[in-house]
């Protein structure tokens, strides 16, 4: 079976207490949102701590247009999709030369030639390698990130897939946008960027191993309302619903059962969860759901309190401090939700 050599993930330069970016984004929306005062709180309530920003946090209080911000996108998407493949290359202890196949990830901005095809002429690497750009899966991007270089892996057992996933979540922000959605965005969302190398069975696997078992995707009928862009002439307006948790408490655990019970295994055969965040309301959502003792989202949540919600990034930081902190022998459980609404489901078997 496929398996994960190696992930890094990068530390932006621009890491901000949350109360100072509580604080410019009352000053930010207080000249025309009258409800400022009520809503400011929602930045106390997320349990985060700090927030990876891609540029200092002044630049966001500047006007901008639509096309600066996207043009900044582009240019940072490939400064640091540059930086952490040749980190994560590293990890694995391959070359360049090695890599077959590279899966871009990101719903924070656009680009024709896609960022992957940016990457490849920068980095020099094999004119020839299969690339595979995905857009517009927002936070459940990083597990169907995983899923799609496990296919990939599956297929060519000689493969080597490079994964890498850009969120600059700070880009898309409108300052001109005073909807509630825009406001609980604007306290949850920042930057990351990560990257993997998956390879197929023929290499030889190093320890630990984390081999992929199964995968599965589920797409909810009725309810393309939940989360999302609205597009605008000023760019990406969020749109993100109060409605998340009470569709975790509703669907979860159910779907958590059946993909499990498809492999002879339940709830409590999973040792390692390794569960997008979301936000605190969510992670709340995921614990009186799923009824596990114990701190079983310790990693998500640090990583939640640490960097705030990079969208699909989150994850693969998440994955990451697994491997760096250590985990137990068992199962592993990558999850994550996203627009559609959807769930996206990895199961691991992981080794020391």
């Amino acid at each position: 079976m496929p398996f994960i050599a190696s992930v890094s993930k990068i530390d932006l330069p621009d890491k901000v207490d949350q109360q100072t970016v509580k604080e410019q984004a009352r000053a930010m929306f207080s000249v025309d949102f009258p409800q400022v005062d009520r809503l400011i709180q929602a930045f106390d309530n997320t349990g985060i701590v700090t927030r990876n920003f891609v540029k200092p946090l002044n630049y966001y209080a500047q006007t901008t247009t639509f096309k600066q911000r996207n043009d900044e996108y582009i240019k940072l998407a490939l400064q640091y999709s540059v930086e952490a493949a040749e980190a994560v290359i590293e990890k694995a202890g391959i070359s360049k030369e090695d890599i077959t196949d590279i899966i871009f990830l990101s719903t924070t901005g656009l680009a024709t030639p896609s960022i992957d095809a940016l990457i490849i002429n920068q980095m020099q690497l094999n004119p020839h390698v299969n690339r595979t750009p995905v857009w517009g899966l927002g936070c459940a991007g990083g597990v169907s990130g995983m899923a799609k270089a496990n296919i990939a892996a599956k297929a060519n057992p000689d493969a080597v897939v490079l994964l890498i996933a850009v969120e600059l979540c700070s880009l898309t922000l409108i300052k001109n946008d005073y909807s509630k959605s825009n406001f609980i965005g604007s306290s949850l969302f920042s930057d990351g960027v990560a990257a993997c190398i998956v390879k197929g069975d023929s290499h030889l696997q190093p320890k630990p191993q984390i081999t992929f078992k199964a995968t599965s995707s589920k797409l909810y009928y009725d309810s393309l309302e939940v989360m999302g862009w609205d597009f605008s002439e000023d760019g990406f307006k969020v749109v993100f619903s109060k409605d998340i948790p009470t569709f975790i408490h509703q669907n979860i655990s159910k779907d958590i059962e059946d993909f499990l019970a498809k492999h002879d295994l339940q709830l409590s055969d999973i040792k390692n969860f390794i569960f997008h965040p979301g936000g605190k309301k969510v992670l709340d959502a995921y614990a009186d759901a799923l009824q596990i003792e114990g701190d079983f989202l310790k990693n998500t949540r640090e990583v939640m309190n640490d960097n705030g919600n990079m969208s699909s990034v989150t994850v693969l930081y998440v994955l990451e401090k697994f491997v760096a902190n250590g985990f137990d022998d068992g199962y592993g459980l990558m999850l994550a939700m996203g627009p559609g609404f959807s769930s996206e489901m990895v199961l691991l078997d992981m080794k020391n």
